[in-house]
C-alpha cells in the first residue's frame, strides 16, 4: 500500500520565517528518503496570482471579502494536483494556507467562520505551525518594498491576534519566531517527526 501524505502548513506575518523554516523542512524531509513539495501560496504564476499581485501593488481595488476570496480561489486552482500527491504519498510543506485567509480576513472584520468554510474543500494540513513574531519585528525585517498589507502595523497586529487564536485548535503548533532560525527548526522537527513515522 502507498502511504498516506502528510501536509504541513506555515503560517505567520510576512517576514516571521515561513520560507525559511519551509524550505529547512523540505530539505530534512527529502534527506530521510522521502519525497516532499514546497508549494507556496499565494501561487502568483497563475491568472489568479498575477490578479492577486496586482491588487497587492496598488493596481487593483478590490474589498476585503473579494480580495480574500481570489486567495481562496487560488489554493482551490491547486486543489486536485494537492489531493493527487498526497494520495501517492507525498510530504507536501506549504508557505501559508487556509489560515492565511482566516487570519487576514478576520483582521478586516470579515466572518472567520465563513472564511474557514469557503474552503472545506482543501485538503486539510496534518499540522499548522504558526512562527508568532510582533509586527514591529515584521517590518524591522524588511524595511522597503512592502506591499499594503506589511505597511498596516494595527492590521498585522489583528492578523497576530488571529492567528494565536486559531493555534489552540488541535493540530496547530505556535513558535516564537523571534528565537534564532536553529531553535526554531529544531522544534519544527521535533513536531514534525511524529507524523513522519507513520505508516
Amino acid at each position: 500500500m502507498t502511504p498516506r501524505g502528510v501536509l504541513i502548513a506555515f503560517e505567520g506575518l510576512d517576514q516571521s520565517g515561513k520560507q525559511t523554516q519551509a524550505e529547512a523542512l523540505r530539505d530534512h524531509v527529502m534527506a530521510q528518503g522521502l519525497t516532499c513539495e514546497l508549494l507556496s501560496f499565494p501561487d502568483y504564476g497563475t491568472a489568479i496570482g498575477i490578479e492577486i499581485s496586482r491588487a497587492l501593488h496598488g493596481e487593483r481595488h478590490y474589498a476585503p471579502d473579494t480580495m480574500q476570496l481570489l486567495y481562496v480561489a487560488n489554493r482551490y486552482e491547486k486543489r486536485e494536483s494537492i489531493q493527487a500527491l498526497l494520495d501517492a504519498g507525498t510530504v507536501i510543506v506549504c508557505d501559508r494556507y487556509i489560515a492565511s485567509s482566516v487570519a487576514y480576513g478576520e483582521a478586516q472584520d470579515l466572518d472567520p467562520a465563513w472564511l474557514t468554510d469557503i474552503q472545506r474543500y482543501l485538503p486539510r494540513p496534518d499540522l499548522t505551525i504558526v512562527l508568532d513574531i510582533a509586527p514591529e519585528t515584521a517590518v524591522a525585517r524588511k524595511a522597503s518594498g512592502r506591499d499594503r498589507y506589511e505597511r498596516d502595523l494595527a492590521l498585522l497586529s489583528r492578523v497576530r491576534e488571529s492567528y494565536r487564536r486559531q493555534s489552540r485548535q488541535d493540530g496547530w503548533l505556535l513558535l516564537n519566531g523571534e528565537r534564532p532560525k536553529a531553535d526554531v527548526a529544531a522544534d519544527v522537527l521535533t513536531a514534525v517527526a511524529p507524523l513522519l513515522a507513520r505508516p
